[in-house]
């Protein structure tokens, strides 16, 4: 979940002790929020960073901060594509004028992401090398902070997704097209990254499994594209949806995304994590029972309630991984 809380993509005490904090609530894996692998890649000019060596002593604070306290310390490496350079959410999230602070966009073509958004520069084949390499280098860099756990944000419209989703992405080279074309960006920058970042250490990618439009990205290319990733070396899918198009009428409902992560763990046969409104115990247990997804991921869930895990294992009648400084209360 975004804090929007850096200076520069410079990690501050917020993040270690917002992160740690979830570490200490007894979460087995606890993933920093999207991380900016380029300056012009942030969604906001608040958003943490990852593409300069000197965010990596900040960041490995934060993976203290984490893995002291019994959890396993992740990050999402993410670029905004045609969604960078808006507001904070508290500050009405709006794309920003240069003036404001804002920058110029980038994506697979001249198409904005809505009205009000910047109309964003079509990516030419030498700045896919420049992103790719910002990508490959992110992920040096957060081994080098110590993350044991790297996932690639290929969802929520933001740059790698926005090549897979025709909506998006109308390019009439190697880039676009046919499906081949679509997810060619995306698994280059894939083989890149797997190349430097151990083979023993997970690595994972976030979809959107769905556009929720006509015309858009579906399960279906979602399945075959998890089928492609599998063979690439990619451990895991974090199935989510949506991002791609403002007017996209999405079923919001309990646990409403648990049903791509089924799909693809299925049909692709790679494991998967459910994510989106779950919120319950039991709802997430019966989730990873009946082999639905592999994994269960919180976001909202956790920001309202950093102890969550301690309160669902409770529940759920488990041992609680409560701190020995907290055992007095429990």
């Amino acid at each position: 979940m975004c804090q929007y809380s850096s200076t520069d993509g410079f990690a501050s005490d917020w993040h270690a002790v917002h992160l740690g904090s979830r570490a200490v609530g007894g979460a087995g894996l606890v993933i920093a929020e999207a991380t900016a692998v380029d300056a012009r890649g942030r969604i906001s000019p608040h958003d943490l960073g990852i593409w300069k060596d000197a965010h990596v002593e900040p960041l490995a604070r934060v993976v203290r901060s984490i893995e002291d306290n019994g959890a396993v310390a992740g990050i999402q490496l993410a670029h905004a594509g045609r969604k960078a350079g808006t507001g904070r959410p508290w500050d009405g999230g709006r794309p920003l004028s240069d003036a404001d602070g804002g920058w110029a966009p980038i994506g697979p073509s001249p198409i904005a992401f809505s009205d009000g958004y910047r109309v964003p520069i079509e990516a030419q084949p030498s700045d896919l090398v420049q992103l790719r390499t910002a990508f490959r280098e992110a992920a040096v860099r957060a081994r080098a902070a110590g993350f044991r756990w790297l996932e690639l944000h290929g969802a929520h419209g933001y740059l790698l997704h926005s090549f897979l989703s025709p909506l998006s992405n109308q390019r009439r080279d190697d880039y676009g097209g046919t499906f081949e074309g679509r997810v060619r960006f995306l698994l280059e920058t894939v083989r890149d990254v797997r190349r430097v970042w151990p083979e023993r250490l997970p690595l994972a990618v976030r979809l959107s499994c769905t556009d929720w439009v006509d015309g858009g990205w579906t399960l279906e290319e979602s399945i075959e594209l998890g089928r492609t990733l599998k063979n690439e070396g990619v451990d895991l899918i974090d199935c989510s949806s949506g991002g791609s198009a403002a007017h996209a009428r999405v079923p919001i409902a309990p646990g409403y995304q648990v049903g791509f992560a089924a799909a693809i763990r299925r049909e692709a046969a790679i494991p998967t994590a459910a994510v989106g409104l779950i919120t319950e115990p039991e709802q997430a247990e019966a989730i990873v029972a009946e082999g639905q997804a592999d994994l269960v991921l919180l976001g909202r869930a956790l920001l309202r309630d950093p102890y969550w895990t301690l309160r669902a294992a409770n529940t759920l009648r488990e041992p609680a991984p409560v701190p020995p400084q907290y055992l007095r209360a429990f």
